[in-house]
């Protein structure tokens, strides 16, 4: 009766042997990140050159998700049509995402160099059709390692991480509603500073009045005050009439009159004798 467990077992050893168990351990990033940590999502460094002894062109690597007192029980899927997906995570408690050719893991790859984990908010609508990264439903913590599989079944696997721990809302019992207490010198030095600054805004406001108030002047002593002026000229008396030259008085007849002769009405006739 213990002959076919025996055989199981072997099988499962042999297994196991053909897989490469690489020494590369996934990890948080230790630069500053925005979000690197957040209550749904966790962010970890981009694998470069760990799979290209151990994978094709046609090779695909897994990252493999799972909750911490979990990760030991995992198994591997034979195939991906065996590939546990995120919506079952509640209930296996793992869960493999984030699909991705071997070759963009290559050294000469030029990709991000972090990968978020938790980055799918639209999930939900998929259906399980696809792999899906989406939003963790709890703090954790959770473990995970990357897999390469062929068309054949899995071929490498990296370690576990170390357990990830998500960030969880403060409760609300636990915030302070007065407002912080502020020592006597930030107050002393608010006050100084607040003075320093209407200081500062009333000289401005006076500087430009001063030269609105200039440009308005300059106008008013230009053409715009020279127009509105009136000048009168000193008393010049009437000129005297002139005596006509000789020759000059009255003709009769429609004879011009002699050259030098100025008419300025037209000839008159000459009285009956």
């Amino acid at each position: 009766m213990e002959l076919p467990w025996v055989l199981l077992a072997l099988a499962g050893t042999g297994a196991a042997a053909g897989l490469a168990l690489l020494p590369y351990v996934p990890c948080v990033p230790h630069m500053a990140l925005t979000g690197k940590i957040t209550a749904t999502t966790f962010t970890l460094e981009r694998p470069r050159c760990v799979f290209d002894r151990h994978a094709n062109a046609s090779d695909t690597v897994w990252l493999v998700v799972a909750l911490a007192n979990a990760s030991a029980t995992f198994q591997n899927p034979p195939c991906r049509a065996d590939v546990p997906p995120y919506e079952r995570l509640p209930i296996a408690h793992s869960y493999m995402t984030l699909e991705t050719a071997a070759a963009a893991y290559a050294c000469s790859a030029l990709c991000p160099a972090v990968l978020r984990v938790g980055d799918d908010t639209a999930c939900g609508g998929q259906g399980g059709q696809d792999p899906c990264n989406g939003p963790l439903p709890s703090p954790g913590p959770y473990r995970v390692k990357f897999l390469v599989m062929s068309c054949h079944g899995p071929k490498a696997e990296t370690q576990w991480s170390d357990p990830i721990l998500l960030r969880t809302a403060g409760s609300p019992s636990t915030i302070d509603p007065s407002p912080t207490r502020r020592g006597s010198d930030t107050v002393v030095i608010a006050s100084i500073l607040a003075s320093l600054a209407a200081a500062l805004a009333v000289a401005a406001l006076g500087a430009v009045g001063a030269k609105l108030w200039g440009s308005l002047c300059h106008q008013d002593s230009g053409t715009g005050t020279f127009a509105r002026r009136s000048y009168r000229t000193h008393h010049i008396p009437p000129a005297l009439p002139q005596p006509l030259p000789p020759g000059c008085g009255c003709r009769c007849g429609c004879s011009p009159p002699p050259p030098g002769c100025f008419t300025p009405q037209p000839p008159r006739p000459c009285p009956a004798k």
